[in-house]
């Protein structure tokens, strides 16, 4: 006797049923933390300080503080930042990057959870004409960029405590 799909399914019905869904505080709790491990990092790498409110001449196109009130204006703001600091290739900025993916994944696990459909945000469409502005002065694009990501950060914390819309 052949066993179709149905008995397949049968079988794998009691592994199916032990198998629990990570709780969403859990999710929640974990997003904090890495936020608080990027802002730690940011830290270790001690630059110059660069108020997020200072302009910078040529480097507008970092988001300076404002605020995102909802998960996809978050993820959106993360991406943007994740493409700065890949395009500056420096050492000290690369496992902040790979941070900043780990902390979108996180926020789409979030979007999830309230059924937000997050599409995946994009970054800066016009960036690849920013490239001159970026070989001309590296350091202060970096210096500018984790200032910035540093106070967007420390608002998104604050923002994960009220429980963000989509």
């Amino acid at each position: 006797m052949r066993c179709g799909p149905l008995c397949q399914f049968l079988w794998l019905w009691p592994y199916l049923w032990y198998i629990e869904a990570v709780p969403i505080q859990k999710v929640q709790d974990d997003t904090k933390t890495l936020i608080k491990t990027i802002v730690t990092r940011i830290n270790d790498i001690s630059h110059t300080a660069v108020s997020s409110k200072q302009r910078v001449a040529g480097l507008d196109f970092i988001p300076g503080l404002h605020p995102v009130l909802s998960l996809s204006g978050m993820d959106q703001t993360l991406a943007i930042y994740q493409q700065i600091l890949a395009s500056l290739h420096s050492r000290n900025v690369g496992q902040i990057s790979n941070d900043l993916e780990n902390l979108r994944d996180l926020l789409h696990l979030l979007a999830s959870s309230k059924t937000c459909p997050l599409p995946r945000a994009r970054g800066l469409e016009s960036f690849e004409s920013l490239g001159s502005v970026l070989e001309g002065s590296l350091y202060s694009t970096e210096v500018v960029a984790l200032s910035r990501l540093q106070a967007a950060l420390q608002d998104m914390l604050w923002q994960l405590d009220l429980s963000p819309g989509c």
